[in-house]
């Protein structure tokens, strides 16, 4: 597994999706400071406890990998790629949506404020991100 503090970067203010992508970026040719700017707004379900953003991070890894740049080209193992990532993402969590992976909404800030109070996002979300790169090294081996 990569080494990445995770819990330092959760702390230090990077998002699920900063910190994967940004984890993976220099081995697929993106510097770490334009891999957090490009994943800034996907963090806490995209702001809205929408896709996780330890999956958005992920499959953004997996563009980068297998994604296409020229017209009229496949995009048949970027998809496969992302439904093998996806798949074994649910063989661990019941979801991917992280409103539904914290219990609570982010974007709402009544929920937004239980989550600081309990800790949730420094306790759980840790594994989430852990997970999700995990997956990640296994698929680009």
């Amino acid at each position: 597994m990569k080494d990445v503090d995770i819990t330092k970067l959760l702390d230090e203010g990077f998002n699920c999706s900063q910190i994967v992508l940004s984890s993976f970026a220099e081995d697929l040719g993106l510097d770490s400071e334009m891999a957090n700017k490009v994943a800034t707004c996907f963090g806490g379900g995209m702001g809205s406890g929408d896709t996780c953003g330890a999956v958005t991070g992920a499959l953004m890894v997996l563009g980068l990998k297998y994604g296409n740049y020229l017209p009229y080209a496949s995009q048949a193992e970027a998809k496969r790629k992302s439904a093998q990532f996806k798949k074994k993402f649910l063989e661990e969590y019941n979801s991917l949506v992280c409103q539904e992976l914290l219990g609570y909404n982010v974007s709402v800030p009544e929920d937004m404020k239980i989550l600081m109070e309990n800790n949730t996002i420094m306790n759980f979300c840790p594994g989430v991100i852990a997970y999700a790169m995990e997956i990640l090294e296994e698929i680009l081996e």
